[in-house]
């Protein structure tokens, strides 16, 4: 629960300040458990520093409104809403002297520095794993190596972020690190440095955890969507499962499914693949990610100017 937006609503409503803090009194009192005096004070904090800052202006202090929401527009959905969104973003930052940048819709970016590309991705957590912290930091971390690999990049480190809100439990910290450690030191890539922080500090309660893990790599080949070339054969890969089947899984009733998701099928291929010879005649490597095979050959067929031709009959059973 956000009590900043919680107060802001009611005050936007018209509602009076007495009643405001009286009805926030009540839903901090059914998650904090606390005594009622601390309740009341905080309630009454949160309202006055939130009509602290009614009224401000200018650009430290205001934003221009879309007036379309995250849910309503689809980000983070896998659909037309993260294609406009991604590429909003790419316009705002514009064109930088990246090898592969932001620009090119790519599973991660590169730059030249020292002779070699030296290559950096970020997965989120997937959402709806918060309250299985070593699940969440196993399959972010196994998709951020992911992200790495397709671009033709050796893992040689990992860092990390975790967000935890204000009545969670500090064992989910533990729990998610475990996670990525688990497929760092199977991958011998180690976790080197992170951040440790509470979501919204004191403002949101309940015990939500989100965060990310990422991952910076060396390449001396790169196979960004852009090379892409007229006559390439698109291969696929059966496959394995990560933090969205995992999720699925799990709230579907059959988490006898996730066991099956922990696995390292995909890295272990790709560590193979990019010490064999064949590799240098690979042009182009995706995660299939980004709305499936008909997402994700949007973004590359447009990245590399040319067309894909995927047909259905002709596909192996």
């Amino acid at each position: 629960m956000d009590v900043e937006e919680y107060v802001r609503m009611h005050l936007a409503a018209g509602d009076d300040e007495e009643s405001i803090i009286k009805s926030l009194a009540e839903r901090v009192g059914e998650i904090k458990r606390t005594k009622p005096a601390y309740v009341q004070a905080f309630s009454r904090a949160v309202v006055e520093e939130v009509k602290n800052t009614r009224g401000l202006s200018g650009d430290f202090f205001s934003f221009d409104p879309a007036l379309v929401k995250m849910g309503e527009f689809g980000v983070g959905s896998r659909g037309k809403g993260d294609f406009f969104a991604h590429r909003e973003i790419a316009r705002i930052i514009g064109k930088t002297r990246a090898s592969v940048g932001v620009d090119e819709m790519d599973d991660a970016g590169a730059v030249r520095a020292c002779g070699e590309y030296i290559v950096c991705t970020v997965d989120g957590m997937h959402s709806r794993l918060s309250d299985y912290p070593y699940l969440a930091g196993f399959h972010v971390t196994r998709a951020t190596l992911r992200d790495l690999y397709v671009m033709g990049a050796k893992p040689v480190m990992l860092f990390s972020d975790i967000h935890v809100a204000d009545d969670g439990d500090v064992a989910k910290i533990f729990d998610y690190t475990a996670g990525i450690t688990t497929v760092g030191e199977a991958m011998n890539v180690p976790l080197v440095t992170g951040s440790t922080l509470r979501i919204g500090g004191d403002m949101v309660l309940g015990n939500r955890m989100t965060g990310c893990v990422g991952a910076v790599g060396v390449a001396h080949h790169l196979t960004a969507r852009k090379s892409t070339q007229p006559g390439d054969v698109l291969l696929m890969t059966e496959g394995a499962g990560g933090g969205t089947i995992a999720t699925s899984a799990i709230y579907s009733g059959f988490p006898e499914v996730v066991e099956e998701t922990i696995n390292l099928n995909f890295l272990v291929t790709c560590e193979a693949l990019i010490k064999d010879p064949v590799f240098s005649q690979i042009h182009a490597m995706t995660d299939v990610t980004n709305g499936g095979l008909r997402g994700d050959i949007f973004e590359m067929a447009e990245t590399a100017r040319c067309r894909m031709v995927v047909r259905e009959e002709d596909t192996l059973p």
